[in-house]
């Protein structure tokens, strides 16, 4: 039963607080936690269709036991759990948190459930249900890739991306597929040991080592938007000096963490606004990375609660802060250099739209030709990542040059 009700727990935070699904798998007392990680995903990455389920209750079912008869549906038709040790277990639950006056609503409506009335929708809706993408995204993939929208808005992560610093031959007897990058494994299951804190190796997704690799090397870069230190410890290696910034201590201290223990002492950390000016920064870089906050659809199937929280109506605030931050680091770089603009979603509004939009009225700057190992789509301005193509994974970069 604990895992039904730290399942609960974790989801009523999410759904009814609006917490981020990481931070509140992080609140669980200590201890053994697999099933209820798998039960949380599960729900979150089929909440669509589990709310069409839903739909077939006599009675709309308020929100505490929608979240357990989500829980336990998602248990029954995606991790083959015995249809009565879900119902027993759901009924429990039920009364656990003092809701025993509807746990025979509960009880029924489980044991009767039939999957056949279930109605999916036809079109762009029914992709957005089984995709767990919003149907703003839907709409515009589809517009951009047409049939294959289906390929990349269904694909899954491949696994646990790993790059290692020395010691991979120790770990390669588990299941694994090579990436373009040699130090760069993606496991099925990968179990962190005394090597990670070691320093041998960091998880890190491919996105994030391909966007790295585009970066040329330099004396001085800039890592404007750095948290949790991935790319400045990765860039460290290529570049004499980083200097990371955060807008936030909990995130700085985060990159001072992981530069900590992979060793790394060619980063400068500081708490930074990247929008606006630091007079102390002007020209003073050779090359500046803008990993912006974005909407991260090209993460959802390793963040299945990001939908919850995407609409159309939450992008145009994202696309302010995200021309605000390029065009303010693009006064950190020096001639010659390179600005180089980032993401992790799909959406073109966010990666050639920002782009263009700043090329537009900063003639200092032109969209250089790159390239990478990950296979990739060339855009009018930059690269852009496909979860079907990239092991799951969706990201975005561009390479400016100032002239």
């Amino acid at each position: 039963m604990s895992a039904f009700l730290d399942a609960y727990r974790v989801l009523s935070r999410i759904y009814r607080e609006g917490a981020h699904l990481k931070p509140a798998l992080a609140e669980l007392p200590a201890g053994e936690h697999g099933r209820t990680v798998k039960l949380v995903y599960t729900v979150l990455e089929h909440d669509g269709y589990l709310g069409l389920c839903l739909k077939t209750a006599q009675r709309p079912p308020k929100p505490a036991i929608q979240i357990i008869l989500k829980i336990a549906l998602s248990a029954t038709l995606f991790a083959d759990m015995p249809r009565p040790v879900a119902v027993n277990e759901a009924v429990a639950l039920t009364k656990e948190i003092g809701k025993s006056g509807v746990a025979g609503f509960v009880n029924a409506f489980l044991r009767t459930f039939d999957e056949s009335k279930v109605v999916l929708p036809a079109g762009e809706a029914g992709l957005s249900v089984l995709s767990n993408f919003p149907p703003f995204a839907v709409r515009e993939l589809v517009s951009s890739y047409g049939p294959r929208a289906e390929n990349i808005l269904l694909a899954k992560s491949h696994g646990v991306s790993v790059r290692f610093v020395r010691g991979m031959e120790r770990y390669l007897a588990l299941p694994h597929e090579d990436t373009p990058f040699e130090d760069v494994k993606i496991f099925k299951n990968f179990t962190r040991d005394e090597g990670f804190f070691a320093g041998d190796y960091t998880f890190q997704s491919v996105g994030s080592v391909a966007v790295c690799s585009v970066v040329e090397p330099c004396e001085r870069l800039l890592d404007a938007c750095a948290a949790p230190g991935g790319k400045s410890v990765l860039l460290a290696k290529k570049c004499k000096e980083v200097v990371a910034t955060e807008l936030h201590p909990h995130r700085t201290a985060l990159i001072e963490s992981y530069c900590r223990r992979m060793g790394t002492e060619n980063v400068q950390i500081r708490t930074a606004d990247a929008s606006c000016f630091d007079p102390a920064f002007g020209e003073a870089f050779d090359g500046v990375l803008c990993d912006v906050p974005c909407s991260g659809l090209g993460t959802v199937s390793e963040n299945p609660d990001l939908p919850l929280r995407k609409n159309e109506g939450t992008m145009s605030e994202l696309h302010t802060l995200q021309r605000a931050i390029l065009q303010n680091c693009s006064r950190y770089v020096r001639r010659g250099g390179h600005l180089y603009y980032a993401t992790c979603t799909l959406l073109e509004a966010e990666n050639d739209g920002v782009v263009g939009a700043f090329l537009a009225e900063n003639g200092g700057f032109s969209a250089e030709q790159t390239g990478c190992p990950l296979p990739h789509e060339k855009t009018k301005f930059g690269l852009q990542f496909l979860p079907d193509a990239a092991f799951g994974a969706g990201f975005y970069v561009a390479k400016l040059r100032k002239s």
